[in-house]
């Protein structure tokens, strides 16, 4: 039989405590999205290193974004877990979608609402042709430059096949990517029946049955049934910028919104 703790050890005895990170936004570098490798490496190394938790919970709220950014935060999550020997279990709320997933991915577990969305496997690249457009309103585009493929996919020029062949072969390199990154992390818990790297995007059943998230869950109750009910929580979440704070960069925070209003509406958000 165990001895009973000494009265200085209740007091000073540190309660068992998961870690929980929110990570919401469009994914973009430089200040355009609300999550970066830079915004959430502090959040992240905190979260891992501090009070040496049971767990670290990511509650997950993206459309997507960079490919990039995505792949490094999703590789600080991997690294810090196998560092500090965390479990990290993702939770996502509307979408993790595009990018938003791959970072679900890097976790050992993905919960999900029976509404969210998940998946969105692919790479996008998308512009305007107003060649036409300047020409009516008599505007002539003048562009000199060193090197034959510098201003590839000009949006006023029309386009060249050999350029939009490039593009192609990039963007398909970049969703081998992905879908490595994917089918490292998932293994053998993805279903073959379907293709689930062909860019669609499945509500939260669907995506369980396909081996895309591992159950219909919410944060505390998943987390206090692995870990037991009396576990307690402490939140990390991104402090506003100082610019922002004082009214200096709301055109920048106004451009920002536009284009993650933009990644919402193709999921119907």
């Amino acid at each position: 039989m165990n001895a009973p703790l000494s009265l200085p050890a209740r007091l000073f005895r540190r309660p068992k405590r998961v870690n929980i990170v929110r990570l919401q936004g469009m994914i973009a570098a430089g200040g355009r999205g609300r999550l970066s490798d830079e915004s959430t490496a502090p959040l992240l190394e905190r979260a891992f290193r501090s009070g040496k938790p049971l767990a670290v919970g990511l509650l997950i709220n993206s459309p997507g974004g960079s490919p990039v950014q995505s792949a490094l935060i999703g590789a600080r999550i991997r690294r810090l877990a196998d560092e500090t020997e965390t479990p990290v279990h993702a939770f996502v709320e509307d979408a993790a979608a595009s990018g938003g997933y791959w970072i679900a991915s890097a976790a050992d577990t993905i919960h999900c609402d029976a509404a969210s969305i998940l998946g969105s496997i692919g790479v996008i690249s998308s512009g305007f042709g107003l060649q036409e457009a300047i020409g009516k309103l008599g505007i002539e585009r003048r562009v000199h430059t060193a090197g034959r493929s510098k201003s590839q996919l000009d949006p006023f020029r029309p386009e060249n096949p050999e350029d939009v062949a490039r593009l192609d072969a990039l963007l398909e390199d970049l969703h081998g990517v992905f879908t490595e990154h994917v089918r490292t992390m998932r293994g053998n818990k993805l279903s073959a029946e379907t293709d689930l790297f062909d860019g669609r995007y499945w509500l939260g059943r669907e995506a369980v049955r396909l081996g895309l998230a591992d159950g219909i869950g919410h944060a505390v109750p998943v987390l206090k049934a692995r870990y037991g009910e009396k576990i307690r929580f402490r939140v990390f979440g991104p402090r506003r910028r100082l610019l922002s704070r004082f009214g200096l960069s709301l055109a920048q925070d106004a451009l920002a919104g536009v284009e993650e209003a933009a990644l919402w509406s193709r999921l119907g958000l």
